[in-house]
């Protein structure tokens, strides 16, 4: 009891962190990762954590809340008919080969080559929501040869920075010309394909910076997804009948320029 009252703003900050990113994935259809990791990255460096050591363990305990989280999600749009198993079963494979290696590679890379990354891949997916056409740019997609590819790389570079299927999935494959709602909810089945290997080899194989925040295990912030997954799961449908009752598309370009300016201060904070 005393080691939680003497945590109480820590725990609070998570739960918050869960709060927001509910309400957000409700409200903008973002995956949480992509909120998480710059939250937690931000906030275990006001604990005392180093920038290196709070990327890394922001990167893993990310993916972890995304394992239960997704199994929601994927309940939701199988019931929809919206989720495409026999894409599913050409990109698994591939998608497995490249979380093991970004799992692995999290667990040896400096955090500063992970910032710089999720940074890069943060300001692109803002500029894709501000500026990005909705029109496909081909016709279908590509033999299994270039989906393997597609495949590959969505596991590695989403197990690289800690975020689901959906930042990367879903505009791979509406560029293909591949039906909008059946590419959200294929990717929510991909979010787990990533999420629940990459935070098991992260768990086992990561050792725990020195500096590493309470409950920490391999590089896991067991804490951390306690407080926040069921809080995202909580707030997720206040942030769905919110969209109802606002101007989502609007709300999706502030939000876009907040991730903008989330993305470029990461990677600022490397060179200033």
């Amino acid at each position: 009891m005393e080691l939680i009252l003497n945590n109480i703003p820590t725990i609070l900050a998570l739960m918050a962190t869960g709060v927001v990113a509910g309400v957000l994935a409700g409200l903008l259809g973002v995956g949480g990762g992509i909120v998480i990791v710059p939250i937690l990255y931000f906030l275990f460096q006001s604990f005392g954590v180093s920038a290196d050591s709070a990327m890394v363990i922001a990167t893993a305990t990310s993916l972890a809340t995304i394992v239960p989280t997704s199994i929601s999600s994927i309940r939701s749009h199988k019931k929809k008919d919206n989720v495409d198993f026999s894409l599913l079963k050409l990109w698994g494979p591939f998608i497995l080969c490249g979380v093991l290696l970004g799992s692995y590679l999290v667990t040896r890379l400096n955090g500063e080559l992970l910032t710089t990354l999720f940074g890069i891949i943060a300001t692109l997916s803002a500029l894709n929501m501000l500026f990005g056409s909705k029109n496909a740019i081909f016709q279908s997609l590509p033999g299994t040869a270039g989906q393997a590819g597609m495949g590959t790389s969505v596991g590695l570079f989403s197990s690289l920075v800690g975020i689901g299927g959906g930042t990367l999935t879903v505009p791979m494959l509406t560029f293909c010309n591949y039906p909008a709602h059946k590419a959200v909810g294929t990717a929510a089945a991909v979010g787990l394909l990533i999420s629940l290997p990459a935070a098991i080899t992260m768990l086992v194989i990561g050792v725990t910076p020195a500096d590493a925040p309470l409950g920490t295990f391999g590089l896991v912030n067991l804490v951390g997804f306690i407080c926040i997954v069921p809080l995202t799961v909580l707030f997720a449908p206040v942030g769905a009948n919110l969209a109802n009752k606002m101007d989502a598309a609007k709300l999706k370009k502030v939000f876009a320029v907040v991730l903008m300016i989330t993305g470029l201060r990461m990677l600022s904070q490397l060179f200033f």
